[in-house]
């Protein structure tokens, strides 16, 4: 999960011994388990839980309190270690997860904030369905255990942060698609069960945590001030949308204190809304040491026994580090904590386990119990990596007569950059061993002849390489500079200070566009946004592409787009800011929307009122699609129970969005989309909408987003339901839901269309 520093955190451990999965009830080698309720997989789960935990000792709880979860022998259970990652594959990050000779690697996917510029919603679920069998796979070898702390669905506020690669991007409706749909895939099992889990996964890091390391300001100790508007309609949206439409297994609580309240010692947060209002089917964990940071770092209490009361008083089921087993023990001495609640923490975690099926006894007889090495690395998986990478590239410039280069016709092509030969790079953080790496220039070298610079000795770029680069680029028929960030300019624990390109990349890419005599292509390989403005305005550099952290197929995806097999169809999932944003924006500064008075732009395309170098949506093909409104409604009227005060006031600007008069809320839009280019392609159709400007409404936000592929010429229709309370509303100042009533502006690509929303 998070490795704090004081955590040291082996990535490559030693080859596990054991080559059987970990697991409970075996009672084929110990038959005196059968007469335990627990261990029938034929009784209710509540039933078998509250067996289990009225057989346990306080001691033996606490046991289970922790992500290294200790053994009951006497139970039949064993050792348990619930920290694995599998955010864009299965992760070596945490103990719970190894690679050995018997898996050597598995498929590593795109860094999520790339996989989210594909915009398609099934695609999300499909990665979550191979990792999830991945994982099995490697559970069954003793490789891996079935609790995985992923997606991670923090909302991309700030350019500057490091971890943003690891979103799905700045919009909540984006965030919670994307939450959902990987919840889903990792969690779903193929024989329908709803009650059962494949893997369990987590959604994290609740909540509104986006500031890691900013000029010394620390994510462990940083007082996050949010207004119970933007809580309500930017921060909180995603980790909704995770338990009610994704049914996730699991929540984790973040380091930093909201409003001067650690979240994880929070009952409003915590017992409050993820048990109460979402009513979570699964178990709190926290961030790994965060208790720890709770006592030594926030002080936020007196003695550890009153942090580690706190925290389980207020709904953590698992405290990731070993703080409850120190302090769990003395708190209950104290009286600061009873068994009771204990009790209950552990009984969240063992439901869990028992959906999983740890507790059926031995996993090959089970569902999932014939996977094994041979379903890892699949060439099918390995193919759809490449798939998500392409799909997910966004071409953000290009001039006529640019891209897509011809094979046939490129004699010599200059490939100049540091992440030109990016390997481990392509991966970002959270990553695993992949099953093999195809870079950039091995991508690009399958199709054409290539000379190779490296223009700087990493991507810091201390000093460029200039004369060299010049010399190769003045001789190809071509050039392709791959320039960018990697994890030692952005990362967990490392915010950005500057968003511009680092050292002297841009020095580099201006010299080298200057004596180019063909098409020059910028491609930005990088988690977050750069101003790349002076790329943009330089005639001389014909094309730009941003292609994230792309995977271990990323090379073979840049060459696919790059030469035409593939038409690009990604869109940026954020906001491209200019260097002037980050020096004059405090990172801190939590507000979403502007403020006219002190010069504060906001934030996200839904906000932000200032120039951009790129937009949230941005993107590029190689065909134009155009749209046409085939049908949608001008007038929507709200029915008011009798007696309502804006019955009989004209001066009612919005409505609440209640229940019963929602219910029948809605209508559809139709449009056909016609593809009018030359070459087939994909196409995202974005419907958003502008409020009525009432309750700081946003400028503009995503209703919906749907991808269809067309032949070229060919036609499509898009239908999106609407749900006027859903999709039309807004949150007022106190975190209510209102309709506003007045003119909506309903936008798709360049048409516009107004629904009247009025009672």
């Amino acid at each position: 999960m998070d490795p704090n520093p004081h955590l040291a955190i082996i990535h490559h451990g030693p080859v596990f011994a054991q080559t059987k999965p970990v697991y409970a009830c075996d009672v084929s080698n110990n038959p005196g388990l059968k007469n335990l309720s627990f261990c029938d997989p034929s009784l209710g789960l509540q039933a078998r839980v509250s067996d289990l935990v009225s057989r346990m000792t306080l001691k033996e709880k606490i046991g289970w309190l922790v992500n290294s979860a200790s053994g009951v022998t006497r139970l039949g259970i064993p050792n348990y270690e619930w920290w694995s990652e599998a955010l864009h594959g299965v992760s070596f990050t945490g103990p719970g997860t190894k690679f050995s000779s018997l898996v050597p690697g598995a498929t590593s996917f795109p860094q999520v904030l790339l996989t989210a510029a594909t915009f398609n919603e099934s695609l999300f679920e499909t990665i979550g369905k191979v990792v999830s069998t991945e994982a099995r796979a490697m559970y069954n070898v003793g490789l891996a255990g079935l609790t995985f702390w992923s997606p991670n669905i923090n909302i991309f506020r700030d350019p500057r942060w490091g971890r943003g690669q690891e979103t799905p991007g700045e919009d909540p409706v984006l965030s919670s698609k994307y939450g959902a749909a990987y919840v889903r895939g990792l969690q779903q099992r193929d024989d329908g069960d709803k009650d059962r889990l494949k893997v369990a996964a987590c959604c994290k890091h609740y909540t509104a945590y986006d500031v890691d390391n900013w000029k010394g300001i620390q994510r462990y100790s940083f007082n996050a001030v949010v207004t119970q508007q933007d809580m309500d309609d930017t921060f909180q949206p995603p980790f909704k949308s995770c338990v009610l439409d994704g049914n996730v297994a699991s929540v984790m609580c973040s380091y930093n204190q909201v409003n001067g309240k650690p979240t994880c010692g929070d009952p409003d947060l915590l017992a409050g809304v993820i048990r109460g209002q979402w009513k979570l089917n699964g178990y709190i964990v926290s961030d790994c040491d965060s208790l720890n940071e709770m006592f030594n770092a926030q002080h936020y209490t007196k003695t550890p026994e009153e942090t580690a009361a706190l925290a389980v008083n207020s709904g953590l089921d698992l405290n990731c580090g070993s703080f409850l087993s120190k302090y769990a023990q003395t708190a209950v001495d104290r009286g600061l904590l009873n068994e009771t609640t204990i009790s209950k923490a552990v009984s969240n975690n063992f439901a869990t386990m028992m959906r999983l099926g740890f507790f059926d006894g031995n996993p090959s007889n089970q569902l999932y119990g014939n996977l094994g090495p041979k379903d890892v690395c699949t060439a099918a998986n390995q193919e759809l990596a490449r798939e998500v990478a392409r799909q997910g590239i966004v071409l953000l410039k290009n001039t006529e007569g640019s891209l897509p280069l011809s094979p046939a016709s490129i004699k010599s092509l200059a490939v100049i950059g540091p992440n030109a030969v990016a390997t481990h790079t392509m991966l970002g953080n959270y990553e695993g061993t992949p099953c093999k790496y195809t870079s950039p220039l091995q991508g690009l070298n399958a199709s054409v002849a290539t000379v190779y610079q490296q223009g700087c000795a990493d991507t810091k770029c201390v000093t460029a390489q200039v004369d060299a680069a010049k010399k190769i680029a003045a001789a190809a028929d071509a050039v392709v500079l791959v320039m960018g960030s990697d994890q030692s300019i952005e990362a967990e624990s490392l915010d950005r200070v500057n968003i511009t390109l680092p050292g002297q990349q841009r020095l580099l890419i201006s010299e080298v566009a200057k004596d180019a005599k063909g098409p020059v292509i910028l491609v930005i390989m990088s988690g977050g946004g750069m101003d790349v403005q002076f790329a943009k305005d330089d005639p001389k550099i014909t094309s730009i592409m941003w292609v994230g952290f792309p995977g271990e197929a990323g090379g073979g995806a840049i060459a696919d787009v790059i030469f035409g097999s593939y038409n690009p169809s990604g869109r940026l999932p954020m906001t491209w800011y200019p260097q002037s944003f980050a020096d004059t924006v405090n990172m801190t500064d939590m507000h979403m929307r502007p403020n006219p008075a002190t010069g504060y732009p906001g934030r996200t395309y839904r906000f932000y009122k200032g120039p951009t170098v790129f937009s949230f949506g941005d993107g590029l093909g190689y065909s134009e699609f155009s749209h046409k409104l085939v049908k949608a409604p001008k007038v929507m009227s709200v029915p008011l129970e009798e007696g309502h005060v804006c019955l009989s006031s004209s001066i009612c600007k919005s409505i609440e969005a209640v229940e019963e008069r929602c219910n029948s809320l809605g209508f559809s839009i139709r449009l056909s989309v016609k593809n009018v280019g030359e070459m087939r392609g994909s196409h995202t159709v974005f419907l958003f909408s502008s409020p009525p400007q009432v309750h700081n409404a946003p400028q503009k936000q995503l209703v919906g987003f749907q991808k269809l592929d067309l032949e070229a010429k060919g036609e499509g229709v898009v239908r999106f339901d609407v749900d006027v309370c859903k999709h039309l509303s807004v949150v007022d100042e106190n975190g209510g839901r209102k309709v506003a009533l007045g003119d909506h502006v309903l936008h798709v690509g360049n048409v516009k269309h107004l629904v009247n929303v009025r009672i």
